[in-house]
C-alpha cells in the first residue's frame, strides 16, 4: 500500500535555464523519506504551444503533448541524478522507493485518460502535480520555483499572481499541505531534504497576502 507521508517535489521547467538546476538535483537525491518528483514542462511545453498555431492542432493533441513534455523533463532529470528513475504509476512510484530510489513520475499514463480534468494551458504541470497529490490524501506538496515568494503568501494570491496556474486550487485536496521553495532555500535544501523536513515556505488557503500581492506588482 503506498505511504501517505511521500513528499511530492514539483520540480519547475524554469530550472532548465538556472545555473543552479544540478544543485537542486543533488538536494533533493539526499532525502531521507519517500519522496517522488513531478517534472515540469518547461522550454518543451513552451515549444508544444509556440507551434500549436503554426501548425494547427488542436487542445486536445497540445494537452497530451505537452504532458509528454514534461516526460521529456523528467528524463533528463533521470540522466542528471545519481539516485532519480523514472516511474509511470503509483506501484511503480512505490517500487522505486522501496528500492532506495529516487522516482520521477511520468504523467502521461495515469493522467491523460483521468476524467476531470481540462485539456487546456489552464492545466500546466503545477496543476498534474496538485491532481497526483490529491491522490496521496495528506502528502506535502513542494514547487520549486525560481522566485521565493513572502512569508505569509495564500494560495489565492499565488494564483492570481501567476506563480502557479489558474487550475491550481481546484485539484488540491483539502489535506495538502503546500510549500514554494525558491532560489533562497537552495543553499539549506540539502540538509532538509536530509532530515526529511520541507523546504521553502509554507502557503496558506487563508485570503491573499497583502506582501505577496505587493512584491508582484
Amino acid at each position: 500500500m503506498m505511504t501517505k507521508s511521500m513528499l511530492i517535489v514539483k520540480f519547475g521547467g524554469s530550472s532548465i535555464a538556472s545555473p543552479d538546476l544540478h544543485k537542486w538535483v543533488q538536494a533533493i537525491e539526499k532525502t531521507t523519506r519517500p519522496l517522488v518528483v513531478v517534472p515540469g514542462g518547461g522550454p518543451f511545453a513552451n515549444t508544444v504551444r509556440q507551434f500549436q498555431t503554426r501548425i494547427g492542432y488542436d487542445g486536445e493533441a497540445a494537452y497530451r503533448m505537452a504532458l509528454l513534455a514534461m516526460e521529456q523533463f523528467g528524463h533528463a532529470l533521470v540522466a542528471l541524478g545519481q539516485k532519480l528513475v523514472p516511474a509511470r504509476t503509483l506501484e511503480a512510484i512505490e517500487s522505486a522507493q522501496a528500492r532506495g530510489f529516487v522516482p520521477v513520475w511520468m504523467p502521461y499514463e495515469m493522467i491523460s485518460s483521468s476524467e476531470g480534468v481540462e485539456h487546456n494551458w489552464n492545466v500546466t504541470s503545477d496543476s498534474v502535480a496538485a491532481w497526483l497529490a490529491a491522490r496521496l490524501p495528506g502528502s506535502p506538496l513542494c514547487l520549486i520555483k525560481q522566485i521565493d515568494v513572502p512569508a505569509g503568501s495564500s494560495l489565492q494570491a499565488i494564483s492570481a499572481a501567476g506563480v502557479v496556474d489558474p487550475s491550481f486550487v481546484a485539484f488540491l485536496h483539502p489535506s495538502t499541505r503546500v510549500y514554494v521553495a525558491g532560489p533562497s532555500d537552495l543553499a539549506v535544501s540539502g540538509r532538509r531534504f536530509g532530515e526529511g523536513v520541507v523546504p521553502g515556505r509554507e502557503v496558506s488557503s487563508e485570503q491573499p497576502h497583502t506582501a505577496f500581492a505587493e512584491a508582484a506588482q
